[in-house]
C-alpha cells in the first residue's frame, strides 16, 4: 500500500489542485518513483489511498497495467483518515497476510524486496538516521527490536509492514499510525531495521527541491 492521502499543506500553493505525491520530480510524479521501485521488487498488487484531488492520481496511473502491476484505490474524499485510519480503511483489499506500507510523500532507494520474509509479531519498521529537520528521532532500535523511550533515536522512514491484526482493534475511523505501533512495541512486538541509503521525506518545498537536484545529477 502507498498512503498518498495528506493534505499536503506545506506545500502550497503547490498542492492546491494537486495530491502532494503527484508533485513532479525530474519529470515524473513522485508518487509513479514509488509504483516503480515496488514493481521492480517484484511486488504486483498495489493499493493506493488518496482523499483531495484523489482523481487525479486515478487517472494518472489507471489500473497500474502501464507499469507492471495491479492498482486499487482506497477513495477517502475530502476528509482523510489518517496515516491509520487509511490503513484500517483499506485493509478489505489488502488481505489476511501482512502488507507493506510506503509513505507517497518520501524519495528514497531503499531495497522493497529485502522486506518480503515472514513478518514476526505485529510491524516491523525501517528507520533511517535522523535528518536535519528532525533531530529528535521517532524511535528506538535495539538488538532487532523497535521500542518508543530510550537513546539513541532514528526517525521511522514510512516503510514498514504489518499484519492486519495491528489495526482490527481500533475502532475510531481517523486515526495515527505512530500511537498504534507504540503501543505493539509496549508488548515487545515490533521489529525493525536501520537503512543508511538515500531517503528524502518530501515535505516541504526545499526539500521538494533536494530530492529534484540528487535526482539531477545521479
Amino acid at each position: 500500500m502507498i498512503l498518498a492521502a495528506g493534505r499536503g499543506e506545506r506545500m502550497r500553493p503547490l498542492t492546491v489542485d494537486l495530491p502532494k505525491p503527484m508533485l513532479p520530480v525530474s519529470g515524473k510524479p513522485l508518487l509513479q518513483y514509488h509504483v516503480e521501485a515496488l514493481a521492480r521488487a517484484g511486488f504486483t498488487d498495489l493499493v493506493i489511498n488518496h482523499a483531495r484531488s484523489g482523481e487525479r492520481i486515478e487517472a494518472w496511473f489507471a489500473d497500474g497495467a502501464a507499469y507492471g502491476v495491479n492498482i486499487r484505490y482506497s477513495a477517502e474524499g475530502d476528509n482523510p483518515l489518517g496515516t491509520g485510519g487509511g490503513i484500517k480503511r483499506a485493509l478489505p483489499l489488502l488481505g489476511d497476510d501482512p502488507f507493506l506500507v510506503v509513505n507517497g510523500d518520501t524519495w528514497t532507494d531503499f531495497p522493497h524486496e529485502t522486506l518480503k520474509p515472514a513478518l514476526s509479531g505485529w510491524a516491523h519498521l525501517v528507520l533511517v538516521p535522523n535528518p536535519a529537520h528532525h533531530p529528535g528521532g521517532d524511535f528506538v532500535l535495539q538488538d532487532g527490536m523497535v521500542t518508543g523511550s530510550g537513546e539513541p533515536r532514528c526517525t521511522f522512514s514510512g516503510i514498514g509492514v504489518y499484519h492486519p491484526g495491528l489495526f482490527r482493534s481500533v475502532t475510531e475511523p481517523v486515526f495515527a499510525l505512530a500511537p498504534v505501533l507504540r503501543q505493539a512495541m509496549e508488548s515487545g512486538q515490533v521489529t525493525g531495521e536501520l537503512y543508511r541509503g538515500r531517503w528524502f521525506d518530501v515535505g516541504t518545498p526545499a526539500r521538494l527541491a533536494e530530492v529534484e537536484d540528487y535526482l539531477g545529477k545521479s
